[in-house]
């Protein structure tokens, strides 16, 4: 391994670490954080010895099976279950689940990442305060097709789990966005997926 391939690595673990340890939930931000702790911080600004999100991914892996091999399973399960209970709850909003609890890296401090959609967010407010459970609400302004656009995000919280609620048009269930970590189109389970997901977990072939 060369300098450069070592200074990768090292970034990638530190990556990991932040994100791991201080919650820091946007590869871009821990990489940046980390890249600074080794200095060069010019050559690094510019993407010089940056690891990928996938080799930073496969470090915070190596850590959650590291300091969590026994806790994993069962708050995995916990959490896809819980998962599928909101999934079934919002069906009118046609939701996804995506990120850690699908892909399986959870760690104690994970939530849960469900997208839904709306043509008006108020709406799933209003669902919502019907049912009598409480939530937060932000908006969130990402780069998105050229330009800025504002989205709600949810906040709720259930026996110690968060969940968030992205609440997106329905026109853009169709466009599957790209993973921050592979590049690809992302992986999303609706509650049938997740639910023979659930099942092959536990070994069964229904659930």
């Amino acid at each position: 391994m060369d300098r450069h391939d070592r200074l990768r690595q090292l970034i990638a673990r530190e990556a990991a670490r932040l994100m791991y340890e201080d919650q820091i939930k946007e590869y871009l931000t821990a990489k940046r954080k980390a890249a600074r702790s080794f200095g060069l911080e010019k050559r690094l600004a510019l993407g010089h010895h940056l690891p990928s999100n996938s080799e930073i991914h496969a470090e915070l892996q190596r850590l959650i099976r590291l300091h969590e091999p026994h806790v994993l399973p069962e708050r995995l399960l916990q959490m896809r279950m819980l998962a599928l209970n909101y999934l079934e709850l919002l069906a009118p909003f046609r939701p996804y689940l995506v990120g850690s609890v699908l892909s399986g890296s959870v760690t104690e401090r994970s939530d849960i990442d469900l997208h839904l959609f709306a043509d008006d967010p108020e709406k799933v407010e209003q669902f919502l305060t019907a049912r009598n459970l409480d939530f937060t609400a932000e908006t969130v302004t990402i780069h998105k097709g050229g330009r800025f656009r504002d989205y709600l995000h949810l906040y709720m919280e259930e026996n110690g789990i968060v969940l968030e609620l992205s609440i997106y048009t329905p026109i853009e269930r169709q466009n599957i966005p790209r993973s921050s970590i592979t590049g690809k189109p992302m992986e999303r389970a609706d509650a049938k997926k997740l639910r023979l997901l659930i099942a092959r977990s536990l070994g069964i072939e229904e659930f």
